[in-house]
């Protein structure tokens, strides 16, 4: 089966290993060692680690399209975005009367609005079963409608990079806008419970923390079942040669409409874990810069690798965390510059490197060069 042939493969089971192992070490640290202890794990870097996951699985998400299907994709944080608002909108629903003005039907900022009535595509959302589909569904649509015109009409390159971020900025500036429902730009907060369980539990905190992991280790999977099966070799040669394939009969279009929409689903999932691990979601989400960030972070980590588009997303953020304290108005600034000389010193990023290293120390050594040693 498709999705059982990357458990066999050396790099998926190292990558997993490490996952798991990062995961039950975390876990440990914060469940067993004393408060007091240097190696204590705290709620909040339980939290932050969370939060890093959820951008490596949006990576991974970005890496799928860019590195193996060619198209650069600025607008994926509309996808993220969406499986985040699917989720917030279940979470408000879940509040109930316990919010400020105690309208159990009604968000708070609603009632402040004087809305009268919940609008309908806000039905459904207080069943969970509901919400996570659309968790799937909202991402998948918009890419299945977006991809199908774009792809029918054979956009690609810079122009298709300008299309995606526009449709970002334009979802961003429609969610900014109170009428359409969304809680305007302040968005949605204030959560309580998910599924019955308080958000504001160390125990909820550490869940939503392995619940990350694990959907990161799905998506990998997914994404390297893929890759590895025929439909990734011909997506593989649409990126390298799309004239040459559409020219042996493949329908480039369909493959291309198929990986973009199993890209935004994932996104949607990064989103959807997101929210209730930082309680917000507002349409700051939307913008074109975090969805230029997240190709940073592939790029950095090296695209067409998945574990790459994994390792520049947790160090990148976490760079960002330490930074955004030290130097907070010079941050994007290192950033631009960190992404500029990954480009020119590492231009097949950090996972490129460190395949250049082994494959350097696998090679045999020939009696010349041990002569000149």
């Amino acid at each position: 089966m498709w999705l059982t042939r990357p458990l066999r493969e050396r790099s998926t089971q190292l990558f997993l290993g490490v996952l798991f192992a990062a995961l039950i070490v975390v876990t440990a640290l914060h469940l067993l060692m004393p408060q007091d202890s240097a190696l204590y794990v705290s709620s909040y870097t339980v939290t932050l680690l969370g939060k890093y996951l959820c951008y490596a699985l949006l990576a991974v998400a970005v890496d799928l399209v860019w590195g193996y299907l060619g198209i650069l994709s600025l607008g994926h944080g509309a996808f993220f975005a969406l499986g985040g608002y699917a989720m917030g909108m279940y979470l408000m629903r879940q509040i109930g009367d316990r919010g400020v003005y105690g309208d159990p039907l009604l968000p708070d900022f609603m009632v402040f609005l004087n809305w009268q009535e919940l609008p309908w595509y806000w039905l459904g959302f207080d069943m969970a079963w509901f919400a996570f589909i659309m968790v799937l569904l909202a991402p998948g649509l918009l890419a299945l409608v977006f991809g199908f015109l774009a792809f029918r009409s054979r956009v690609t390159g810079v122009y298709l990079s300008i299309i995606t971020q526009a449709l970002t900025f334009a979802l961003m500036l429609a969610f900014f806008r109170n009428e359409m429902g969304f809680g305007g730009n302040n968005g949605l907060t204030d959560f309580k419970d998910l599924l019955g369980f308080d958000l504001r539990t160390d125990a909820t905190r550490l869940g939503l923390f392995l619940a990350t992991g694990i959907a990161l280790a799905i998506g990998y999977v997914v994404c390297r079942g893929i890759v590895t099966s025929k439909l990734g070799r011909v997506s593989v040669a649409c990126r390298d040669a799309e004239a040459r394939t559409r020219f042996l009969g493949y329908r480039v279009e369909r493959v291309q409409l198929f990986v973009f929409v199993v890209s935004a689903m994932l996104a949607g999932v990064a989103g959807a874990l997101y929210v209730p691990q930082v309680g917000i979601i507002n349409p700051s989400e939307f913008s074109p810069l975090f969805s230029i960030e997240v190709v940073v972070w592939v790029a950095l980590g090296g695209r067409a690798t998945l574990y790459g588009a994994v390792i520049g997303a947790i160090l990148v953020n976490y760079g960002k965390t330490v930074f955004t304290g030290i130097m907070p108005d010079a941050w994007l600034f290192a950033l631009g510059g960190l992404f500029v000389l990954v480009t020119v010193f590492l231009p097949k990023g950090i996972a490129g490197l460190l395949f250049t290293r082994k494959k350097a120390k696998d090679e045999p050594t020939t009696p010349a060069q041990e002569a000149t040693a």
